[in-house]
């Protein structure tokens, strides 16, 4: 009678044991893909804190440690982290470069600096890639399959729930879209300004296009010249909205904006507030989406 328990207790002890697997994204967005493939087997890491630049960002040493030491690294690419590369090199675990993923849809900074009027800073000089890449919902499946398979290999008694949570994270996305389309084409050709040029690839998504960037460096306050050029702008547009982001300060939009027919909103490409979960990627495009239209349908 004891048999079938030996047997089973046996079986238990064969059965592969899940791997401690330690993934760590450079960015929130990337961290907030990978909690929707993870879920239930791990909780991703993420290098850079609120806040940060992914384009300034300086490393410390504990940063140097937590990435050599990750099973699994996943980054946008030099393009966004251009402190990274060097720091690469020390690390032998696998690392990966989203932007290099093939049949990911890659978008460039318009080659005619005069597209929008604008003014590009270092990183977003004409004709570089965007590296925004993740407010493009089919890109975020790329990544999140991408990420399903590394796991699967890094932690294999795990495998069919990283194939399983990868396929609700389609279907969630999937509904998402629809929900997106339906709200957001209706509000082509209404006009709005950013501060900063990032949502290129959720607004090609979704039928928007700004009117014009200001393309203002949080260290570097624009001069009067800059600033009267911005105000022009903005009273030749009539009623419009002007989209700030955090960690930038909406003084300068007030400024700009002070008896014009403008409404201030902010958008957050990084999904800086969104709490880190399964689910946490949609939230950071239903967001994008709610701060846009809410401000659009009002004017």
């Amino acid at each position: 009678m004891f048999r079938p328990l030996v047997a089973l207790l046996f079986a238990g002890c064969m059965a592969p044991a899940a791997a401690d697997v330690r993934l760590l994204a450079s960015v929130k967005p990337l961290q907030l893909i990978a909690a929707a493939v993870q879920d239930g087997a791990g909780s991703p890491e993420v290098l850079l804190p609120p806040g940060a630049s992914p384009h300034h960002y300086a490393l410390r040493p504990s940063d140097v440690r937590t990435l050599r030491e990750a099973t699994l690294f996943y980054w946008i690419g030099p393009d966004l982290e251009a402190f990274l590369p060097r720091v690469l090199d020390g690390r032998r675990q696998p690392s990966l470069a989203v932007q290099e993923l093939p049949g990911l849809q890659l978008r460039h900074f318009a080659s005619d600096p005069e597209a929008h009027g604008d003014e590009h800073d270092h990183a977003h000089r004409p004709g570089t890639l965007d590296a925004h890449l993740w407010l493009l919902p089919a890109n975020a499946r790329l990544i999140a399959a991408r990420m399903a398979s590394d796991l699967a290999g890094a932690d294999p008694a795990s495998a069919a729930r990283y194939q399983a949570n990868l396929a609700a994270f389609e279907a969630r996305l999937d509904d998402l879209d629809r929900r997106l389309r339906a709200r957001l084409e209706k509000l082509a050709g209404k006009p709005y300004f950013v501060f900063h040029e990032a949502y290129d690839y959720f607004e090609a998504a979704y039928g928007l296009d700004h009117a014009g960037v200001f393309s203002v460096s949080p260290d570097v306050p624009p001069g009067a010249r800059q600033v009267a050029a911005m105000r022009q702008r903005l009273q030749e547009a009539g009623p419009t909205c002007v989209f700030s982001e955090p960690p930038l300060q909406p003084r300068l939009a007030q400024t700009l904006s002070a008896g014009l027919p403008v409404r201030l909103a902010e958008l957050d490409p990084l999904g800086s507030g969104v709490p880190v979960g399964p689910q946490g990627y949609e939230q950071l495009l239903e967001h994008l989406g709610e701060g846009l239209a809410g401000c659009l349908e009002a004017l």
